[in-house]
C-alpha cells in the first residue's frame, strides 16, 4: 500500500490490488502545492470526501468529471455531487464500502469524526467522517477533520491499525498535543500528520511536533507534498527486519 501526500488532507492511497484511492482533494486553491501536484497526473479510480468544507472538495467535481471517478461519502455528499452531474456513491457513517474490483479484499470503513460540515454555498453537508481502509493485511485510520474523541480507542480495539493519518494543525482540529493522545488510544508507532501550515492559524512547529510525538514512543511522517511512504516497508524496517 503506497501513500502518497497532495498537501493539506489529501491524499492518494495505491493499494496493493492497484486501485487508487483519493482523500479530501484540496491540491488547485493550495499555494503549497503549487507545480508539486498536476491533477491529470492522479487518475483516482475512486474519491472520497471526509466532509463537504471547502478546503477538502474543492477539486473532487473537476477530477470525477474527467476520470469518471464515483465520488463516495455520507448520503449528503451524494446528493450535491450528483447534481453537479458526477458519478456518486452514496454511504453513511457504520458504513463499509467494498471494492468490486477486488473481491472486497480492499474495503473503506467509514467512521465518526467530530467536527462541522458544510458546501461553500451554506448548504449542510451531512455528517463528518474518517476512514479505516484496510487491503486485507494492513489497516490505515484516515481522521478527517476531527477532535480528539474516545472513539478512537473503539477503532483500536476493531482494527490492529498500522498508521493513522492525523490533523495536527490545531485551531479547527486536534492540535499536536491532542494528535499525540489520539495516537495513544489507537495504538500506533507511526502517524502521518495532514491538515497543517497551509494557513496561517495551523502552522506548526515541526521540531517540536516531532519530539513530542517521540516522547511518546510514536514517529510522527512530515511527508513533503508529492512525498509517498511504501507502508510495508516502513512496517518492515520498524519491526527490524
Amino acid at each position: 500500500m503506497r501513500i502518497q501526500y497532495l498537501g493539506h488532507s489529501a491524499f492518494l492511497i495505491t493499494a496493493s490490488t492497484g486501485e487508487k484511492l483519493l482523500f479530501d482533494p484540496f491540491i488547485t486553491p493550495n499555494d503549497l502545492a503549487k507545480d508539486k501536484i498536476a491533477l491529470q497526473d492522479l487518475k483516482p479510480d475512486y474519491i472520497f470526501l471526509s466532509h463537504a468544507h471547502f478546503d477538502h472538495i474543492a477539486d473532487a467535481e473537476a477530477i470525477s468529471k474527467a476520470t469518471g471517478a464515483p465520488i463516495i461519502g455520507v448520503w449528503e455528499i451524494h446528493t450535491y455531487f450528483s447534481e453537479l452531474g458526477c458519478s456518486t456513491y452514496p454511504m453513511n457513517v457504520g458504513g463499509t464500502w467494498r471494492s468490486p474490483r477486488s473481491n472486497d479484499m480492499l474495503t473503506v470503513k467509514l467512521v465518526p469524526a467530530i467536527h462541522t460540515s458544510s458546501f461553500p454555498d451554506g448548504r449542510y453537508g451531512g455528517t463528518p467522517v474518517g476512514f479505516v481502509i484496510s487491503n486485507g493485511r494492513y489497516n490505515v485510520y484516515y481522521a478527517g477533520d476531527t477532535a480528539l474523541s474516545l472513539e478512537m480507542e473503539l477503532i483500536a480495539e476493531r482494527y490492529a491499525l498500522d498508521l493513522a493519518i492525523l490533523p495536527i494543525g490545531g485551531t479547527f482540529t486536534m492540535d499536536t498535543e491532542d494528535a499525540v493522545e489520539a495516537a495513544l488510544l489507537l495504538d500506533v508507532e507511526h502517524v502521518i500528520g495532514m491538515h497543517y501550515d497551509t494557513f496561517p492559524p495551523i502552522k506548526i512547529d515541526h521540531a517540536k511536533a516531532k519530539q513530542d510525538f517521540k516522547d511518546n514512543d510514536c514517529e510522527l511522517h512530515l511527508l513533503g507534498i508529492g512525498e509517498e511512504i511504501e507502508l510495508e516497508k516502513l512496517i518492515k524496517e520498524s519491526d527490524g527486519e
